[in-house]
């Protein structure tokens, strides 16, 4: 009876005693279980619910961001290499009011990202789940609080001996250069907020030219190969075409073809380097932000340790070698690709 009465599901439904008799559809699905739920519910609200309990410091921070941030963002964060700078265009006394001046103003050439957030919480929810680059959802959550908190530090907002932590963040959430520069006067941001479902605010006073915010001058578009080419084996594919400012490091394959390699050379090594986003700062003749694979070929030739010393240097980073930007961890990787693409590498000069 139950099978074949709508109302009867209906009632069992709301009286939570579904459970006890028999489904009517099979293997249609299962209810999710508390750990799967978990490994979703990862995000963190401007109200700073769902944040993971956790602290770290500036010091700590510091130690982390010129392991694995700084060769993208600089030892500083204002650098503009390979992504748009994080820290720079705020002041003390945007601090104080909350809406930074520069972007009223234009004073500032580009548009950094203390400039533009308006919410710790994005900062540390972004850092969570994308950072670094080539290992994103790797740090643990004290390592977000101590990377974020040597971001704040760079920005002048926290002090040099600062903590953050889950009890401390809102109140550092009052000193954010740009907190009341976002209007939360909509849908988006609460529900009882009202949506905008007839386009009534993007259909009025429309700009009649597109500005881009932020972007990377033409003189660097181009410095680190063709953007792209370029992308991690996590999330989407993004990436804007750059070879008319420089000629890109790898050539994007036609259709679904793989790189050419051939045998000789290690196989599929370049194939790996792309995959794992080697060649975003390693050209396979010239130098990007590290030495090209050619470079790194001909300083270990000769070296019977070469191989080895040179799966050590990928699996646990290291700086001073090739200049003062530091080669990140790459523990993620397999050994066995690390091992491929090393053996590839040595034999690129040849």
């Amino acid at each position: 009876m139950f099978k074949s009465s709508n109302l009867a599901v209906a009632i069992l439904l709301a009286t939570g005693s579904l459970a006890a008799v028999a489904q009517p559809y099979s293997n249609v699905g299962r209810t999710a279980t508390p750990k799967e739920i978990a490994a979703w519910d990862i995000d963190v609200r401007p109200d700073f619910k769902g944040l993971p309990k956790g602290s770290g410091s500036v010091q700590q921070g510091q130690q982390i961001w010129d392991k694995s941030c700084a060769s993208c963002h600089g030892s500083f964060g204002e650098s503009n290499q390979v992504f748009t700078p994080i820290v720079g265009g705020t002041t003390k006394e945007d601090m104080k009011t909350g809406h930074v001046a520069a972007l009223a103003s234009n004073s500032q050439p580009q548009r950094t990202t203390l400039m533009k957030v308006p919410t710790l919480s994005t900062l540390w929810d972004y850092i969570h789940r994308a950072m670094p680059w080539t290992a994103p959802k790797s740090l643990t959550a004290d390592e977000v609080y101590a990377v974020t908190a040597y971001i704040l530090n760079m920005g002048e907002i926290v002090p040099d001996d600062f903590v953050l932590s889950d009890k401390n963040v809102s109140d550092v959430q009052k000193t954010m250069p740009n907190r009341n520069g976002m209007t939360s006067d909509h849908g988006l941001w609460s529900v009882k907020g009202k949506p905008d479902v007839r386009n009534v605010a993007c259909m009025k006073n429309c700009e009649t030219e597109i500005k881009v915010a932020s972007s990377l001058p033409a003189s660097a578009r181009g410095s680190n190969g063709n953007i792209v080419d370029q992308n991690r084996p996590f999330g989407e594919v993004r990436g804007v075409d750059t070879s008319t400012s420089k000629p890109a490091t790898v050539a994007k394959p036609a259709g679904d073809a793989k790189p050419a390699v051939s045998a000789a050379a290690g196989g599929n090594g370049l194939a790996l380097a792309t995959q794992y986003a080697c060649v975003a700062c390693h050209g396979v003749s010239n130098k990007i932000i590290g030495p090209g694979f050619n470079e790194v070929a001909a300083k270990y030739k000769g070296n019977p340790d070469a191989e080895a010393q040179l799966i050590a240097k990928v699996k646990n980073g290291g700086s001073g070698n090739w200049g003062p930007i530091p080669m990140p961890a790459q523990g993620h990787i397999k050994e066995a690709d690390i091992k491929t693409m090393v053996k590839w590498i040595l034999k690129t000069g040849q």
